[in-house]
């Protein structure tokens, strides 16, 4: 399963490339909040079928959980509209370095304070020489 979970998260980065640079051309013809509008529309209807038929858990339970954990789908506007915003400013690949640095450097905050429930996992010299290879990576695209 571990394995396969490598592939899962190598097919999602890869969709969010193409989803930058559709939405970022997008954007240029319907405006870039329209863009996330249509993208969190269209998302819902498709995941409301999956959850119609396929779903199993209990929609109404989420007002039992914890009010901080119903903050994804702020941050998924916010994450989407970043990019929409910023992809034809300064490319995909940019882009896309940008948002991988960001999460590695909030994941190794979240992971070393054990916030949100995740496993704590101190920030190691490891972990910063990958974050500032990210930045030469950066650099050496632009």
């Amino acid at each position: 399963m571990r394995y396969l979970s490598y592939i899962l998260a190598l097919l999602a980065g890869s969709a969010l490339s193409f989803e930058g640079a559709i939405y970022g051309e997008l954007g240029k013809t319907i405006g870039q909040l329209e863009t996330s509008f249509y993208n969190f529309f269209m998302g819902s209807i498709i995941m409301g079928l999956l959850w119609l038929f396929f779903g199993k858990g209990k929609l109404s339970y989420a007002v039992e959980a914890p009010k901080w954990s119903l903050l994804g789908g702020v941050l998924g506007v916010v994450y989407l509209t970043a990019i929409v915003i910023s992809v034809p400013f300064v490319g995909v690949g940019i882009t896309m370095v940008l948002v991988i640095i960001g999460q590695l450097v909030m994941s190794m905050v979240i992971e070393h304070y054990d916030w949100l429930g995740s496993k704590q996992t101190r920030i190691n010299k490891e972990k910063v020489f990958a974050v500032i290879s990210m930045c030469i990576a950066l650099i050496l695209i632009n």
